[in-house]
């Protein structure tokens, strides 16, 4: 009898995760930005290569051993793919493609991660003049997870989480291109 009632018990707490999973928010996004001591297109031109990125990514930084390639369209260009693996965790395998160039001003990517998780995020990097020799430049990633997995965004800070990274790699930027 005992057992009947653990499992009941059970079968309820899991079935109200599952509602309130439902009305639970299934996607998030994350800004960053910061001002970089150089014209906007010496940011830009150093932004838009995807070979740039194992210089600052903090991602791609993580293990020394990740396997790069460039493949698709010529680099720098719409449909230009960076393909990345890595046994590091955070790192893990995926894509990184530039879906459209607007020439000095943004790059809006897709960012595909195929191991150790499977999901698909996007975003852009646009940069913004603020003076002949200093460059605001904003980072935004967009993501979420599917019903009934977006139950862990309650309990998890995703803008902490993954913003932190996306700074480290702003100030890797900034601290490059600053040179």
């Amino acid at each position: 009898m005992i057992i009947v009632k653990i499992i009941t018990v059970l079968v309820a707490i899991i079935s109200l995760a599952l509602v309130v999973a439902m009305f639970t928010k299934d996607k998030y996004t994350i800004t960053r930005q910061i001002v970089i001591n150089k014209s906007k297109h010496d940011v830009f031109d150093f932004i838009k290569l995807n070979q740039n990125q194992k210089l600052y990514s903090k991602w791609l930084l993580l293990d020394p051993n990740t396997k790069i390639e460039i493949k698709g369209a010529a680099d720098g260009t719409s449909g230009s793919v960076l393909a990345f693996e890595s046994k590091h965790h955070k790192t893990g395998k995926g894509e990184w493609e530039i879906k459209k160039v607007t020439d000095g001003e943004k790059v809006d990517f897709e960012l595909r991660f195929l191991a150790p998780y499977v999901f698909t995020a996007n975003g852009y990097m646009a940069t913004e003049s603020l003076s002949a020799n200093q460059t605001k430049l904003n980072w935004v990633y967009n993501s979420g997870m599917n019903w009934p997995k977006n139950f862990m965004l309650i309990f998890l800070d995703m803008d902490k989480l993954i913003g932190s990274d996306v700074e480290e790699s702003l100030h890797n930027i900034k601290t490059i291109v600053e040179k």
